[in-house]
């Protein structure tokens, strides 16, 4: 048997930076397919004690793959926490057979180019590799039916197939799901009408923004929604996932619990020099002709809407994206849940500086002294895991104060679910409702995209 001392001094040396004991050998190691977009960086933003450090990376030669390399290198020499990812590259036109076929991992993590992403998650399953893929899984209606047959093979073959929603674990929007929860405060779920939704998401997020403390260099297939996906199917993934999470939670939903009423999609136009600050390349590539205007702008439908009922609860998602946000700002989001006592509200614009605040808004069936003391009650019971939380009156409603040490931001959130995923994968199981619920997400997602044309 061969022995690789240098791998062993390395592990040794990582245990100790660590804490860990030397003898807790990794049990999972990564394999990271053909990466184009910068969430497959960030799952490695930080260390894990059961992930081996040396990552096996198959992918074409390229731009993609230097920007990713280019990433991690920066996460292993930062001065804060830096990590010890020792990336193992394997390159050529037959990266993806080399993969199945070579087995030097047991987990591969998925973050590029869409218009592979359904046919890379069935393969890897095939070849039984758990999959940790990036949102979304599928962007057209037959990604949906090679998904629907990954889901399958997962089940038969004993391997984990999840996708990663880094918004569950953003501090307001648990809390939001949490008070949803009392009904002391809540009351219940509103169904709601078409005009007027019981739950109301709505995204906005933009081309030209900072990534890990540096300007985010965009691939120029990334303004291809033949290979990123539309709008519609692409961030409202996100979306639609938590309707699903805060409305139903821990429920198993399935597409017969789903009715699209309305969709739509439209573009946002970007000129040369736009396009040029987001990629570094001077033209346009012949890719991207067929959706330059007679202004010399580039259209993209990377906007989208539409309202559905979920177990007869009206819901509407939507995303919109700018090419740079104002200054200061950033992506942002807005939700509401309707309750028959209370609505629950996420704003994060200019006045919240442009972070996630939680307000909750009493609807007049208790009167605000009454009111406050049962939020203060609710509150009381989330100080356990959320020690610090408070309330002070904001206009007609009341601010949930979250103390600095839960606002972690969208980047460090992919940690946490890789975090999640890992102890599902020592489990050996996902939670019963995640595999249908997953399914239900990309239905309702796939039947919006239909509808929109």
């Amino acid at each position: 048997m061969k022995v690789n001392l240098f791998r062993i001094s390395r592990w040794l040396g990582i245990a100790a930076a660590l804490a860990l004991p030397a003898w807790a050998a990794p049990t999972v190691k990564l394999i990271t397919l053909d990466p184009g977009h910068f969430h497959a960086a960030l799952v490695q933003a930080a260390d894990y004690p059961q992930v081996d450090p040396v990552v096996h990376v198959y992918a074409p030669a390229g731009a993609d793959l230097d920007l990713h390399l280019k990433r991690i290198d920066g996460y292993n020499t930062r001065p804060d926490k830096p990590t010890h990812w020792q990336e193992e590259v394997h390159t050529g036109p037959d990266f993806l057979q080399r993969m199945l076929d070579e087995k030097k991992g047991n987990l591969v993590i998925i973050s590029g180019n869409n218009s592979r992403k359904a046919d890379y998650i069935l393969r890897s399953v095939q070849a039984g590799y758990n999959v940790l893929s990036d949102k979304p899984m599928v962007i057209v209606p037959a990604d949906f039916e090679k998904l629907k047959q990954a889901f399958a093979e997962a089940e038969k073959r004993g391997v984990l197939l999840y996708d990663i929603m880094t918004e569950r674990h953003e501090t307001s929007t648990i809390l939001q799901r949490e008070l949803s929860r009392m009904p002391e405060i809540f009351g219940t779920l509103e169904k709601g009408t078409r005009e007027q939704p019981a739950i109301t998401k709505e995204s906005v997020h933009h081309y030209c923004k900072m990534v890990s403390g540096k300007p985010l260099q965009r691939p120029p297939w990334f303004f291809d929604v033949t290979q990123q996906g539309e709008g519609i199917v692409d961030v409202t993934t996100h979306l639609v996932d938590l309707v699903q999470w805060e409305a139903f939670p821990e429920r198993i939903l399935k597409p017969d619990d789903v009715r699209v009423l309305a969709a739509r999609r439209w573009t946002t136009k970007l000129s040369a020099a736009q396009f040029e600050k987001a990629t570094t390349l001077k033209d346009f590539p012949a890719s991207l002709r067929g959706c330059v205007n007679s202004a010399g702008e580039l259209e993209v439908y990377c906007n989208g809407e539409f309202t559905y009922t979920l177990r007869g609860v009206y819901a509407k998602v939507s995303v919109t994206w700018n090419f740079e946000a104002p200054e200061g700002g950033g992506d942002t989001h807005y939700s509401i849940m309707r309750g028959s006592t209370a609505n629950l509200i996420i704003r994060q614009g200019k006045e919240q500086n442009y972070k996630p605040v939680l307000y909750v808004e009493n609807k007049g069936t208790a009167n605000p002294a009454d009111f406050e003391k049962l939020l203060q009650a609710g509150l009381a019971k989330l100080q356990g895991t959320y020690p610090g939380l408070a309330i002070k009156p904001a206009d007609k409603a009341w601010e949930v104060v979250i103390p600095e040490a839960f606002k972690i931001g969208h980047e460090a959130h992919f940690a946490q679910v890789t975090a999640k995923y890992l102890k599902y994968l020592a489990e050996g199981k996902l939670p019963e409702w995640e595999v249908p619920n997953m399914i239900t997400k990309c239905y309702t997602i796939m039947e919006a995209y239909r509808l929109s044309r």
